[in-house]
């Protein structure tokens, strides 16, 4: 790293370091006050009952035994009661008993009480699309919310693999462990949602767990319409932690571990590649080109230049590497300011070895340096301001050929291709093979990519009771600004091919031995503004309840382009609620985008819902197991945006031909169309219902929520089917029509006895598409057609086995241009015309689950507690093709791996699970067929953490509000239909890592 990039690192950290001094300096008044203590007796203590994500339990009733004095907690969980040290104080809701605390000799005491308890969790706010959070009861829409103290048990850099498992309707994917750079898909009921922090569309990628507090998926229409034209897709809602009234916390938590690749490739040895390779050459036709002398030294290792046997795997990637995380916070507040403060480091080293002749790492690697400042404070008793600050630093390196390039090598390079050096300490390599691996990894010298990044969020809300009783007003500016910037320092190298040994050898080379490059560029440079004004008003008139907001806003986002994307509009949203027992909710967006032309009208997008809590109705009976039993049900137009800039303007190219006018013989150059213009382009529209029941059962016991959802997609982008009379083609036009179905069930069940406390949670979610229209070429045969088949459908030859006999060949349909021969893949004649060809591929499988699952399991005992997750789906393919899959690939020079072993040959005809091998490409097997085609079906131990907290007797004595030591882990266990292959990434690429962990968490 440069001095200078090291001097603007070592002045963030710096910065931010000096805010928390300055924080700390700002709120110390507060904290001589919170603090005081008195041995002997204390009056008028303030308990502030929260769960251990720091969500106050409004309404809970405490009390007092010795002096039977009690009351109930308010907005911030807050409760005063008379006491002395050693007082014991209940905690209660709704008649239920949550927790008996011994009080100590502080003014104001915390009280934690367990987030798994249904109870604690059903009164929980719900987070809107707007950052607002708004009661339960008065909201109709589908949602679910997972939060801090799950999220960070995960072991990962991103935070979509953190909620694997954990919400219905959502299902991730990761397809790279690469440092960094998990790459992560998220679909939430089969759509790509859009990232909300603190109500802001932001990149998930620049959050860190820790300074989350909670995590909202909003599902359907009434949830997201005030999104308007990015409403479709449903939305992830990400709150950051704030301030609260209290003495300061102070937390720290250190934690580091190991990390090693859950699958890679089994490749063949030398001996056992050669012997193959020699096989399939027969089969092709050719002669072998490995004679016996040739495997003889293969087998024994004589020749180690001449016949080499090289791990690859082995040589250039570790079975072991680091990951480490600390993050120390800063909370809390009085009454006329609350901060949050954090400060978090992240390092993740990556699998390839070094070498000590470098003054630079080559390895791949992840450092992350984030503050977040979010501070509360009233200007006046009507009037808050909000001021929150968030920066990043994240350093990415990687060999100068760069990981992809390594990796890909590995899978086309076999074991015996070139010695690793030669005699002479020169690296090996060949006319084939002129990228030595190894130098790849060590001396191509590296690469690096910084990545910065700056939030500031500036909101003034103002109570306006002083105007209309329940009326408030809020504005909020919010600015963005990331940059990117790459430095690549790469080399190249010589390798040499070596032919004879000792003072007979001569050294044949290829390439050349490079300088180091030292050039500079720039991925992206991002600028975000963001503007918003809200009116909200919220009222309770006896048994009635109003909650309403109405919001313009305006998000101009630029990156890097000279032409910036624009959304501007309003949206507003309305709810009633009567008894808590008939809540009624519409919801509404209306804005619009540059990226249409001017003078189309602004998109609506409405929606409305309605929830019917049936337990508090007269005539509902009093049942002992049954304590809650809610309806609810929403239906709504959603948007989607998904055109590009100028789809509605014609363009003109130059001509690749010139033109003859008259009776001159010179040529005149022309123009012509470009793809034709689709000057009606509009948005696409999801219509959705939803409808679902919420129940608590057996004294609060168990909670389930169950919902199916229906959800029509129309007026797609999709590319037209023209006649080619036409000459040209068309932009995409809004055509398409899918739909999206499904179910989805949530359970949570907890209950203690005693110190002992145990939870049991889980979700399951079914999803069916089906593509109803997209304006399809004509099919010849149905069983071809994409329409009424589900959206992804991978379409393929159908596989029959494999032809055991040249009899079986001459009775089977011919196939066009090959002449089969035993060992080969036989493929259904599906429209029975005696010949394979395009005409009988159909449908083979999806690569999309139609199930996924997520559970979670836990208990705590006398400071113990322990959890374990486990994620699953099922009714997936997986389809394994290339280099990962096949045999002797790149030209016929490729590598083999333990699966070719199980080919077919006259000896293995009964019990072969693979083709014959053959060299290269084989146009007959190397195809997209159902052979390929492998259950991806998995259940895996997404993670596991055991924790014991010291007992207060001694943390009270070192003055340490309390000392919790971990251990966990991440993706330990896969139980695969398909195992020889991660389900997830399918092979090939950066492979998932298995992290054990350790840490440390003391909070003062």
């Amino acid at each position: 790293m440069s001095e200078k990039k090291t001097l603007k690192n070592l002045g963030f950290v710096f910065i931010s370091l000096a805010f928390l001094i300055l924080g700390n300096q700002s709120f110390a008044n507060t904290q001589n006050l919170v603090n005081r203590q008195d041995s002997t007796q204390l009056k008028s203590i303030m308990f502030t009952i929260l769960d251990e994500n720091d969500f106050p339990l409004v309404g809970a009733d405490v009390a007092n035994i010795r002096l039977s004095n009690n009351t109930k907690t308010d907005s911030s969980g807050t409760a005063k009661l008379n006491s002395e040290k050693n007082d014991v104080i209940r905690v209660q809701y709704n008649g239920k008993l949550l927790k008996e605390y011994i009080a100590n000799g502080n003014l104001n005491q915390i009280i934690r009480i367990d987030g798994n308890n249904i109870m604690v969790m059903l009164q929980k706010k719900v987070v809107l699309t707007n950052d607002i959070k708004i009661s339960p009861n008065l909201t109709t829409s589908s949602t679910q919310a997972v939060y801090n103290n799950n999220l960070v048990k995960s072991t990962v850099t991103s935070v979509k693999n953190a909620l694997t498992g954990r919400l219905a309707g959502l299902y991730t994917n990761q397809t790279s462990g690469r440092p960094g750079l998990e790459e992560v898909s998220v679909l939430l009921r089969g759509q790509n949602p859009i990232i909300l922090v603190d109500g802001i569309p932001r990149d998930l990628t620049m959050i860190d767990l820790e300074e989350i507090e909670s995590v909202t998926v909003l599902k359907d229409a009434v949830s997201t319409a005030m999104l308007g034209l990015r409403s479709s897709g449903g939305a992830i809602a990400i709150t950051t932690k704030r301030g609260f009234i209290g003495a300061q916390q102070i937390s720290l938590t250190a934690q580091t571990g190991l990390q090693s690749p859950l699958k890679m490739p089994k490749t063949l040895g030398a001996f056992d590649y050669a012997n193959l390779y020699n096989e399939a050459r027969r089969n092709s036709g050719d002669q072998p080109v490995y004679t016996q002398s040739d495997l003889d030294a293969f087998r024994t290792g004589s020749d180690p230049i001449g016949h080499p046997d090289v791990n690859w795997q082995d040589q250039v990637l570790k079975d072991k590497s680091t990951f480490s995380r600390y993050d120390l916070n800063f909370r809390g507040g009085g009454n006329t300011a609350r901060y949050y403060v954090g400060l978090e480091y992240q390092n993740q080293k990556g699998q390839f070895n070094e070498s000590d002749m470098n003054e630079y790492s080559t390895n791949t690697s992840f450092s992350n340096y984030t503050v977040r400042s979010n501070v509360d404070i009233n200007l006046t008793p009507k009037m808050t301001l909000g001021l929150h600050l968030f920066g990043r630093i994240g350093n990415y390196t990687q060999p100068g050929n760069t990981a992809a390039t390594i990796f890909s090598s590995i899978l086309n390079t076999p074991n015996n291709a070139y010695p690793i050096f030669n005699e002479n300490g020169s690296y090996g390599g060949n006319t084939q093979f002129q990228n030595n691996i190894y130098a790849q990894t060590v001396n191509s010298g590296y690469r690096l990519n910084y990545r910065r990044d700056i939030i500031t969020d500036l909101t003034l809300r103002r109570n306006l009771d002083d105007v209309v009783p329940g009326l408030w007003a809020q504005a909020l500016v919010s600015f963005y600004s990331g940059l990117s910037e790459n430095t690549d320092r790469s080399k190249s190298f010589a390798v040499y091919k070596q032919t004879g040994v000792g003072s007979a050898a001569s050294y044949q080379l290829f390439g050349a031995n490079g300088t180091q490059n030292n050039g500079t560029s720039t991925d992206y440079q991002n600028r975000q503004s963001y503007l918003e004004g809200t009116v909200g008003y919220k009222r309770n008139f006896g048994l009635h309840q109003i909650d309403a907001q109405i919001r313009a806003t305006s998000d101009n986002v630029n990156s890097g382009g000279d032409l910036g994307l624009n959304y501007y509009g309003g949206s507003g949203r309305a709810a009633y609620s009567f008894d808590e027992r008939y809540t009624a909710e519409v919801a509404f967006g209306l804005n619009r985008t540059n990226r249409y032309p001017k003078g189309s009208p602004m998109g609506f997008f409405p929606a409305a819902g309605l929830s019917w809590n049936i337990t508090k109705e007269k005539f509902m009976p009093q049942l002992s197991w049954l304590n809650d039993l809610k309806l609810f049900a929403s239906y709504g137009r959603t948007g989607n945006d998904a055109a590009g800039y100028f789809v509605f303007q014609q363009f003109y190219v130059g001509s690749p031909s010139s033109y003859f006018f008259g009776t001159s013989a010179s040529s005149s150059s022309a123009l012509r169309q470009d793809v034709l213009a689709n000057p009606n382009v509009t948005w696409e529209k999801g219509d959705k219902l939803n409808l679902g029941l919420k129940t608590t059962l057996f004294s609060n016991h168990l909670f389930l929520q169950a919902e199916y959802f229906n959800n029509k997609y129309s007026d797609l982008l999709t590319s037209p089917n023209l006649s080619t009379i036409v000459g040209t083609t068309v932009r995409n036009l809004n055509v398409g029509i899918n739909r999206y179905s499904g179910f989805e069930l949530q359970l949570n069940w907890q209950q203690s006895f005693g110190d002992f406390s145990y939870f049991i949670s889980g979700n399951a979610s079914t999803l069916k598409s089906k593509v109803i229209y997209q304006n399809e070429v004509f099919r010849e045969y149905s069983y071809q057609s994409r329409t009424g088949q589900p959206v992804g459908q991978q379409y393929g030859y159908i596989a029959d086995g494999l032809f055991q006999s040249q009899a079986e060949i001459n009775a089977a349909a011919k196939i066009a241009g090959y002449n089969p021969v035993p060992g080969d893949i036989k493929y259904k004649d599906l429209n029975s015309d005696g010949i394979i060809d395009q005409f009988d591929q159909a449908k083979i499988g999806t690569d999309k689950p139609l199930v996924y699952y997520g559970a979670n399991i836990g208990f705590s005992y006398s400071g113990f507690d322990f959890s374990v997750l486990l994620q699953g789906v099922a009714n997936r393919n997986l389809l394994l093709t290339g280099n990962s899959e096949w045999e002797f690939q790149n030209g016929g020079f490729g590598q083999a791996y333990e699966h070719n072993l199980d080919r077919w040959t006259p000896a293995t005809a009964a019990t072969a699970t693979y083709p014959r091998v053959t060299v290269g490409n084989n146009f007959n097997n190397n195809i997209v067929s159902s052979f390929w085609m492998h259950s991806g079906n998995y259940l895996r131990l997404k993670n596991i953490e055991l924790g014991y907290t010291i007992s207060p007797r001694f943390t009270n004595k070192v003055k340490v509000s309390s000392i919790r030591l971990f251990v966990n882990g991440t993706n330990l266990f896969t139980s695969a239909s398909f195992d020889r292959v991660d389900p997830e990434t399918n092979g090939g690429v950066y492979p998932i890592q298995r992290v054990i962990n350790g840490g440390l968490s003391v909070k003062f």
